[in-house]
């Protein structure tokens, strides 16, 4: 049954209860994570009512017109961005927070960002190689990313090796591996092997000496209207603030730079002691140039109360205002630092080559 703006239902005992309607893709990986997502929500509110709506092509839809979405000057309607229907069809999408742009398009917002998963990058090995690591691989050997970030920084630590792209899901890069000789090994997120269930096929996780991280990888987000008051009140317990800050640290550097997929952007961040610490860096397509810092920032709560507004996206209802001020003013300044340095002009000459690949 339908009452007022909201799909509701009846059960047999005749009590209304609203349904929230969740939205994803097909894919294994997107569906195990809005699962997950889904039982958080319901050990939460057991008396809410859950429902997802799977997609082959996820984009934002606003007003029921398509919203196309433009990070560094490229359009994008990749199945891993954004996702969040028009009314009456799905009140959040759950994504990989990775995936999702430093700027969202109006009317939208990150309203939670679970606690993160390992953000480390994983080496997966053909069988053929067990027990080899990055090290000890022979010269030569051909491993297989699609990221800038991971081939850039690989390159120069593991010049003995070659590194190619490999395209297509977790599903799909596995297949590749195993039933062909074209790669020695392949790097994924171990978040997602972890998620899949396939920690067993981890090889080696790469420290952040050997290859830095993707801003937000390893947190799940859930994107809401911002206008729904009342889902964005609901999905902001799901929060993990350390998490949270963490990202919006991340986020705001990237954001600052006007990185994006489209070029080598890596980082660390870490808490200890109420003290965040951002470790960032730039790099060229090779791996030949490179800027990279550290910085710090207190993240001890002030007096400020919180406040209902976005820092790079996301909405934080349960976490200290002060304490995201700070955090997003910690990632800006470290992408300062860099810019500084020359940050820009290598950034600038990575997006050409790789547009003209």
């Amino acid at each position: 049954m339908e009452e007022g703006p909201y799909k509701c239902v009846r059960d047999v005992n005749g009590t209304v209860s609203r349904v929230i309607r969740m939205g994803t893709r097909k894919s294994q990986l997107a569906r195990i994570q809005t699962d997950y997502v889904a039982e958080k929500l319901k050990n939460l509110y057991p008396d809410v009512n859950l429902g997802i709506a799977f997609g082959k092509i996820v984009l934002h839809v606003l007003n029921d017109k398509p919203v196309l979405l433009m990070q560094n000057k490229m359009w994008s309607l990749r199945p891993l961005y954004n996702q969040l229907l028009c009314p009456n069809r799905v009140d959040l999408v759950v994504h990989s927070l990775k995936d999702l742009p430093t700027t969202l398009p109006d009317g939208f917002t990150i309203g939670a960002v679970l606690q993160r998963e390992s953000p480390y990058d994983a080496v997966v090995l053909h069988p053929k190689n067990s027990g080899l690591t990055l090290d000890s691989l022979p010269d030569g050997s051909v491993i297989g990313t699609s990221s800038l970030r991971r081939a850039a920084q690989l390159k120069k630590r593991f010049s003995h090796l070659e590194f190619k792209d490999i395209r297509g899901n977790l599903n799909t890069r596995l297949k590749k591996l195993d039933e062909k000789e074209d790669y020695s090994a392949i790097i994924l997120a171990a978040a997602g092997l972890k998620r899949m269930g396939w920690e067993t096929r981890i090889s080696q996780v790469l420290n952040p000496e050997d290859c830095m991280y993707a801003v937000g990888q390893g947190a799940l987000a859930v994107e809401v209207r911002a206008r729904d008051s009342d889902i964005l009140e609901m999905v902001s317990n799901l929060h993990h603030p350390e998490t949270v800050l963490r990202c919006i640290a991340e986020r705001a550097f990237l954001r600052r730079l006007e990185g994006g997929c489209s070029v080598p952007v890596a980082v660390h961040t870490e808490v200890k002691d109420s003290v965040l610490s951002l470790t960032g860096a730039v790099y060229s397509l090779d791996g030949t140039d490179c800027l990279k810092d550290t910085m710090e920032a207190s993240i001890t709560p002030g007096n400020q109360e919180s406040a209902d507004f976005q820092h790079v996206g996301v909405t934080a209802l349960n976490v200290p205002q002060f304490s995201q001020v700070a955090a997003e003013k910690l990632g800006v300044a470290l992408a300062d630092l860099l810019l500084s340095q020359g940050a820009m002009e290598i950034l600038t000459t990575a997006r050409k080559l790789n547009d003209a690949r």
